[in-house]
């Protein structure tokens, strides 16, 4: 018997990973530059034995067929690197809200990546494991790395995660303003796939590219503002891909409106804090620590926010303490 249990946080993107250079290998068409989220994480235990299927679990309840043949066709991977045909039992249990465009498959199949690996006895380095996570879900290969990520595309087409800087790096942290906890309507990979359609796709891409060393290099200074500026920018321009996709796909509702024109005013009032949203309607906003209880408290008197989590620069993918047996 093979057991180990992994845990792995999700992350939120100042530059977006929407659509595919290669859409088979999860290759994204832009670099993209992210922050894992501490307080928000996903625990896997991956048990493999000798069994007729691989049987899935997701907080408790029995996954459906097609999140199970996701998993298990990901299972086949590092089967196949171990040269091992057991099946798998895969609990997972996230702390969050799946499937509501906070990044749920990146910690998920990060974490799987891990426990599975680890289960079947093998010991990858970080960018092969970032590199098969991405096989999993694309996003999953930034929560790997820890801290600060950049998701880097290479000329041969591959696609490797790597931390340009450690949590400890910068006290910045994610005020984010739940609208919705339901799980979206599109998901993600049906947004990837749309994307190309977009008259806007071409141009946003070249933009997220150009922008890439900038935002790297406000990482590095800790310049909130230059951050903030280019992460507003692309999360707009990402939906308004998205919005200009055929058909059209419109994540923002009027909740999400609200924050954001609420986060405008204050800061044009002073107070220091930016925007993003992923896919969905929940919306990301950043702030320095000496600030966070402010705009948390602010984020929680606008009608329709249900909840207000706030993460800080998290750690990457672990093994449990108690991860075998």
């Amino acid at each position: 018997m093979h057991r180990a249990t992994a845990i792995a946080h999700p992350n939120i993107a100042f530059i977006k990973y929407w659509g595919h250079a290669d859409a088979a290998l999860h290759v994204p068409a832009n670099p993209s530059i992210s922050m894992v989220l501490d307080c928000l994480q996903t625990r896997t235990t991956v048990d493999f034995r000798v069994l007729r299927k691989d049987e899935v679990i997701i907080d408790g309840i029995t996954a459906s067929p097609a999140a199970r043949t996701r998993v298990s066709e990901h299972l086949d991977r590092v089967r196949a690197l171990a040269g091992s045909d057991l099946r798998a039992r895969v609990r997972s249990e996230s702390n969050f809200a799946v499937g509501a465009g906070l990044a749920s498959s990146a910690s998920a199949f990060a974490a799987l990546t891990l426990a599975a690996t680890t289960a079947l006895g093998l010991d990858l380095p970080l960018q092969q494991l970032s590199a098969l996570a991405r096989l999993g879900s694309g996003s999953a290969c930034r929560s790997i790395p820890g801290g600060f990520v950049e998701w880097m595309v290479h000329p041969d087409r591959s696609a490797t995660a790597r931390s340009i800087a450690p949590p400890e790096h910068w006290a910045l942290c994610d005020c984010i303003a739940l609208v919705s906890t339901r799980h979206k309507k599109v998901s993600s990979i049906r947004g990837h796939e749309a994307a190309p359609s977009s008259p806007l796709h071409t141009a946003r891409v070249r933009d997220a590219t150009l922008q890439a060393p900038a935002c790297r290099q406000a990482i590095e200074r800790r310049n909130l503002a230059a951050l903030g500026r280019i992460a507003e920018r692309d999360a707009v321009m990402m939906h308004a891909v998205a919005m200009t996709s055929a058909p059209p796909i419109y994540y923002w509702t009027a909740e999400t409106m609200r924050v954001v024109r609420a986060v405008i005013e204050w800061r044009e009032a002073g107070l220091p804090v930016y925007y993003t949203i992923d896919a969905g309607p929940n919306i990301h906003c950043l702030c320095e620590a000496a600030h966070r209880d402010e705009v948390q408290r602010r984020l929680a008197s606008l009608p329709g926010v249900e909840q207000v989590l706030v993460a800080c620069p998290g750690g990457g993918a672990q093994l449990a303490d108690d991860h075998v047996s």
